[in-house]
């Protein structure tokens, strides 16, 4: 299985017995979260949706993943996302069938999705690739597989001796610790388990890996054996290992 990297989303293809879109954390209605807090925007919902089913015909898959933060607001549903969800979900359906795995922001998303549309919270195995949100502890399912997760919306900043040079959404691909995880011993099988965490398709949502890396706030990000973590950028650029971050921040 090798990922095909789409820059225009960012999201994944992944081919198997079905070629899927993968697209992780669209955080519809955080426009009404941010104004709460004093900062006021137009919602750009219409945008995100068109960007979102432009991917779509881009890809031309058979199946897309939403792994999880469908919606925003946390611990209820506001009136943005009950205005705006019933028709985005629509948008999507009539364009793809698609299999939401739940994120911590997705309370209440239920009442918009049919019952095939809900994934497990934990994650399942597709065409041997692990998905899951990536706020909770993955199934034991997922062990010895690819692990693709979203919830940390990860970003790349490489910066110069004038400053940053380049702040943009990136992938960590990474070994874990499987006994962190609960995972079966993996010298029992020979299986090798492996994260790949993908950034946010919402264009406002985005964390320094270095401070995922140093900070972990997830039970797969505390897993991740850091000396083997592999940065790439939306579009499949490899940077490095978290060294290459490192040693910009420190020139």
């Amino acid at each position: 299985m090798k990922p095909e990297f789409l820059s225009d989303g960012p999201a994944l293809v992944i081919e198997g017995d079905e070629r899927l879109l993968v697209v992780a954390d669209l955080h519809f209605g955080i426009e009404a979260d941010l104004a709460v807090h004093g900062l006021h925007f137009k919602s750009h919902s219409d945008e995100r949706l068109l960007r979102l089913l432009a991917t779509i015909d881009t890809a031309d898959p058979d199946r897309l993943i939403l792994l999880g933060d469908v919606k925003h607001s946390i611990p209820s549903v506001t009136r943005q996302e009950f205005a705006e969800m019933p028709s985005i979900l629509a948008a999507i359906r009539r364009r793809i069938p698609f299999l939401v795995f739940p994120g911590n922001h997705d309370i209440g998303i239920e009442r918009f999705l049919r019952e095939e549309e809900i994934g497990q919270k934990d994650g399942a195995v597709i065409d041997g690739t692990g998905f899951l949100h990536g706020h909770m502890y993955p199934a034991p399912a997922l062990a010895g597989h690819l692990i693709c997760c979203g919830h940390h919306h990860p970003m790349a900043c490489l910066h110069d001796e004038v400053g940053c040079s380049l702040q943009a959404p990136a992938y960590i691909r990474a070994g874990i610790d499987t006994a962190m995880l609960g995972f079966p011993d993996p010298a029992v099988g020979g299986y090798t388990s492996r994260v790949l965490f993908m950034p946010a398709f919402n264009e406002i949502a985005g964390y320094d890996i270095l401070k995922i890396a140093r900070d972990p706030f997830s039970p797969l990000s505390r897993s991740i054996k850091t000396s083997e973590i592999e940065i790439i950028l939306a579009d499949g650029t490899y940077i490095g290992p978290l060294s290459a971050l490192e040693h910009d921040e420190s020139g």
